[in-house]
């Protein structure tokens, strides 16, 4: 079943979210398809400034996918000094991909 994820992330940057996307992509400068992702599963990405922050929506195959991302994202976040925040998921009823 595939998942929604919403990660809320008060007092982060542009600059911190630029900094793990280029650590994810393995230095390639950051995340622009599906294709730089460290791990098969991801749908859709959307991320964007808050007022407070910085917010990531996205939507991945299964909630595994998203376990097997979290394991290379983590440590990423830590570097980056992002403060931890938990991430709220939630059961896609409808995804549209094309």
């Amino acid at each position: 079943m595939s998942i929604i994820m919403v990660q809320e992330m008060p007092g982060v940057t542009q600059a911190q979210y630029e900094q793990v996307t280029d650590q994810l992509s393995g230095g390639k400068g950051g995340l622009s398809s599906r294709a730089d992702y460290p791990v098969a599963g991801l749908l859709s990405h959307a991320a964007g400034p808050t007022p407070d922050g910085w917010v990531v929506v996205d939507v991945w195959e299964s909630e595994e996918a998203l376990q097997r991302f979290t394991e290379h994202l983590l440590p990423a976040l830590k570097e980056a000094s992002m403060p931890d925040s938990r991430p709220k998921i939630y059961p896609a009823f409808n995804v549209i991909t094309e």
